[in-house]
């Protein structure tokens, strides 16, 4: 099994490159410092994000949570832990106002080189900083009380690499809280403009990995991210009144990617509050190789809330859909479940890059990009990823089923499996 699946391929590979970014630093201050950035600049090629295909316009807001009864589990030295999230929501008409970018040029100093890193493309070759959303920033939200759906990425991912998906989700009615586990993502930037970068997280990893620690490394990982998702629950209520108009607080979902299934995973075993998951392609065990050593207690125990279980097919013949973590979740889940294979897919298909990455054929060969995201049509799996995720939650938070995930013919190419 590949270890991607809980740690994503961008943390193992920043490792492996050495390409740790300082915790703390002036955003003004990484272009210019970031080894990577200042050795290959943008040639100023832009990826364009697809357009979400809801009924609604969208808006993005994004705020600092802090919490003063936690320090920060990569700083000890720092008594709170600090976050950023971003919420996406359905919107009224934005007026030809102009998107936010995806990614503020400070953090996209560092996770276009993560990015490139993880998936053996050229150095330099994307103008990271120039893509932009289709969302409008602190636009008036739609007329409405929406369900709310919380977004964890994979470890060492920012929060805004799945833009795509969170944004067509938003656009469809739900307003969508996304969340940067502040020290995982390569670059974390503040309203004052500080940036956290990953260097305490990343050193660590490279220990356990050497001292053989890895289910000590996770557990402590994981922790921190349950906490963090608590904390973000628990300040819904104090965003701006704009948003919280908006929010239906009895309807609360929660998806993620990689480390970030797992954590909405863990989160729903632990919190009443989230009634129905989502996870992309994450392991539910506490394990660099899943083997059945070290399952989580959400994938012994399973749920009484829906739960959907979302995969690759991958390269290899392990493929996660047969790993021990799903295995026992399955036999042990009390409420509704399905498990879906993204077919000829691979770890990262849920993320951006299947929206983006296919944009440099030619620059970058066609195998390249096969190893990086399979054989799947880039087009279908955009768009299944989308009616699978809306499919799951119109069904549980808003009693509209369409039926695609009742299993039957289907005009995406997903597999459901047993």
């Amino acid at each position: 099994m590949r270890t991607s699946r809980l740690l994503a391929a961008s943390l193992a590979g920043a490792v492996a490159a050495g390409l740790l970014i300082s915790t703390s630093i002036p955003a003004s201050a990484v272009p210019a410092t970031a080894r990577y950035a200042s050795q290959h600049p943008a040639t100023g090629l832009t990826l364009e994000l697809p357009a979400p295909r809801g009924p609604y316009a969208t808006g993005e807001s994004a705020f600092r949570l802090a919490d003063d009864r936690r320090a920060d589990p990569w700083q000890p030295a720092q008594p709170y832990r600090e976050l950023m999230v971003s919420v996406f929501y359905p919107a009224v008409h934005t007026g030809g106002r102009p998107p936010t970018r995806q990614f503020p040029a400070a953090v996209a100093a560092a996770v276009g080189p993560a990015v490139e890193q993880g998936n053996e493309l050229p150095a330099g070759l994307v103008d990271w900083a120039a893509t932009r959303t289709h969302s409008v920033a602190d636009t008036a939200p739609a007329p409405g009380r929406f369900p709310v759906v919380l977004y964890s990425p994979g470890a060492g991912d920012s929060r805004d690499w799945n833009a795509s998906l969170v944004e067509d989700l938003a656009s469809r009615g739900y307003v969508v809280v996304t969340v940067d586990h502040t020290g995982e993502a390569p670059a974390t930037q503040f309203p004052d403009g500080h940036v956290v970068g990953n260097q305490p997280v990343l050193a660590a990893w490279a220990q356990a990995y050497q001292d053989g620690t890895t289910f000590e490394f996770f557990t402590k990982l994981m922790q921190a991210r349950q906490a963090d998702t608590a904390l973000v629950l628990d300040r819904l209520t104090s965003l701006p009144g704009r948003l919280t108009r908006a929010m239906d607080l009895d309807r609360i979902g929660m998806f993620g990617h990689s480390a970030g299934g797992f954590t909405a995973a863990n989160m729903m075993y632990a919190d009443p509050r989230l009634k129905a998951g989502v996870d992309l392609d994450g392991t539910l065990e506490y394990t660099a190789k899943p083997d059945g050593t070290h399952l989580s207690e959400v994938a012994l125990h399973g749920l009484d809330r829906p739960f959907l279980l979302l995969g690759s097919s991958g390269r290899d013949a392990s493929d996660i859909h047969g790993e021990p973590s799903w295995a026992s979740f399955w036999q042990h889940q009390h409420a509704w479940k399905a498990d879906v294979t993204l077919d000829h897919s691979e770890h990262v298909s849920f993320t951006d890059a299947e929206a983006l990455l296919p944009q440099l054929a030619g620059p970058v060969e066609q195998a390249t990009l096969d190893t990086a995201l399979g054989k799947v049509d880039p087009h279908l799996a955009v768009a299944a990823d989308r009616a699978l995720v809306s499919s799951f939650f119109d069904r549980f938070l808003k009693g509209c089923d369409d039926h695609l995930l009742d299993g039957g013919p289907s005009p995406y190419p997903i597999t459901f499996e047993r």
